[in-house]
């Protein structure tokens, strides 16, 4: 019942949300749209280039038979699982959709992994991919636009009191009385603060400011942000501006830098009665300051679509508060397969041509 409840109470708030419309998108569109850039070093200059020759691609329901006809020049494997996997991967150069130590290894001739997510993380503790050898690739910035939507529908649904009336609901209470509503407040006229303005913190940034809200936002390469935005900082100014919002959304990715960010210090320093969300990584939370946070009246709600651990126990404590949300890390579930088709067609295309290569993860940054 709870999870049903969850449930209807985001696809309520996502009816303010304006739908994006990705049908039919090219991959020029995508590059324009999602700011994608190419590799530094096309795979044709790598030491150990023969030529493209034979690609293993994990069947997820992407049509790799149909890949496999539009790429005819090479061998392209389907396989499902790391065990099948591994039959094929002595002399297989390509592997994408894992990025599996074992499966890395015994893959020889391996010069390109590509994998179906954006985080990098687990795949950056390959010695193989963290030492540079191998061209890592992944999804980043393809599903920014329903992530971005899942966290503006967090917000509203706590600003708006939600989850107390889905609760209420379940109950059969007409809750219509002062207690009910006391907290209710519009987001317009608010500030936002996206931390992390990447792919998916730009998108948050966008639709925050559609909504009419003040935005602010830090990053950690440059002052440089889109128009919608009225002040990036640098990741040192995090707990400044963090007192100064109304609202803060992380879409960071796990590096060493972000690990345990929001912590003790950090929820000391945010505006009293701020909302905080994540869509970014659970790692990057102190849960047990967080806790704290929510307890002491610091936030007046959290939204979590990823939390630290990560399934969270069915008794763990941030199950148990009517103003946090905890979605099961789907935010990026719907709509996006189209645009994560389009970006593996062009880098198989590149690949095969020993081209640079899109959305190439760099080992240093962890991004």
């Amino acid at each position: 019942m709870r999870e049903n409840s969850i449930k209807a109470l985001l696809c309520i708030a996502s009816l303010f949300v304006a739908a994006t419309g990705h049908a039919g998108i090219t991959i020029e569109q995508l590059v324009e749209q999602a700011r994608i850039e190419e590799g530094d070093v096309a795979v044709r200059e790598m030491p150990r280039w023969r030529g493209a020759s034979k690609i293993l691609i994990r069947e997820i329901g992407i049509g790799v038979a149909e890949i496999a006809q539009e790429f005819d020049v090479v061998e392209i494997i389907a396989v499902r699982t790391v065990g099948e996997a591994l039959q094929h991967a002595g002399d297989a150069d390509a592997i994408i959709g894992f990025c599996d130590a074992q499966l890395i290894a015994a893959a020889e001739k391996l010069l390109w992994v590509q994998i179906f997510g954006a985080g990098a993380e687990r795949c950056l503790r390959v010695a193989e991919i963290a030492s540079g050898d191998l061209i890592l690739t992944n999804m980043q910035k393809m599903s920014s636009p329903v992530i971005a939507e899942h966290a503006i529908a967090m917000m509203l649904s706590l600003s708006r009191k939600l989850p107390q009336f889905v609760r209420a609901m379940e109950r059969g209470e007409w809750a219509r009385n002062a207690t009910a509503t006391a907290g209710m407040a519009p987001v317009a006229g608010k500030t936002l603060l996206v931390v992390g303005l990447g792919g998916i913190g730009s998108e948050v940034a966008r639709l925050g400011a559609a909504l009419g809200m003040r935005v602010m936002a830090t990053r950690n390469s440059s002052r440089f942000g889109p128009d919608y935005v009225d002040y990036v900082g640098l990741s040192d100014e995090l707990h400044d501006l963090a007192a100064a919002a109304d609202v803060i959304i992380s879409a960071l990715p796990l590096t060493n830098s972000t690990r345990d960010l929001f912590d003790q210090e950090f929820f000391a320093a945010v505006k009293p009665g701020a909302l905080f969300i994540n869509v970014g990584r659970g790692k990057s939370v102190v849960t047990a300051a967080l806790i704290d946070a929510l307890d002491t009246g610091r936030i007046s709600g959290a939204g979590l679509d990823v939390t630290e651990p990560e399934p969270l126990p069915t008794d763990h404590p941030l199950w148990r508060y009517e103003n946090v949300i905890v979605t099961p890390h789907v935010s990026s579930s719907g709509g996006e397969i189209e645009r994560h088709r389009v970006l593996l067609m062009e880098n198989l295309k590149r690949y095969i041509a020993g081209d640079r290569l899109l959305n190439v993860v760099d080992p240093e940054k962890g991004y």
